[in-house]
């Protein structure tokens, strides 16, 4: 049975794609043991929080992108649109965090 995909489901798509990248600096670097910047210190977003801090952000924004991916619409990784909608959310969110975390770690040569 093919379903509509209405304009609201690309926009649920993008998003859960932006927080999915936001999802793995996170959680690498909670794993890891390792401080890294999130909204919860201080300065927001240019801090450091703990490890334990940035396993549960990410675990939270992986859950919103659960929401966002799975819980509206009918994704289907079938379908191109879902998937490049999804990609275009997680490279733009990609691209920004490579910006802001470069500025703090040198990474913008």
């Amino acid at each position: 049975m093919q379903t509509v995909t209405r304009w609201y489901h690309d926009v649920a798509y993008f998003f859960g794609g932006a927080f999915l990248a936001n999802t793995i600096p996170h959680l690498v670097n909670g794993i890891s043991g390792l401080p890294f910047q999130s909204p919860f210190a201080s300065p927001p977003g240019r801090g450091l929080s703990s490890s334990t801090v940035n396993v549960l952000w990410g675990m939270f924004n992986l859950a919103i992108a659960y929401v966002l991916v799975a819980r509206v619409g009918r994704f289907d990784l079938r379908r191109t649109r879902h998937v490049v909608v999804l990609g275009l959310g997680a490279l733009v969110m990609a691209l920004m965090l490579a910006r802001h975390f470069g500025e703090l770690h040198g990474g913008n040569l």
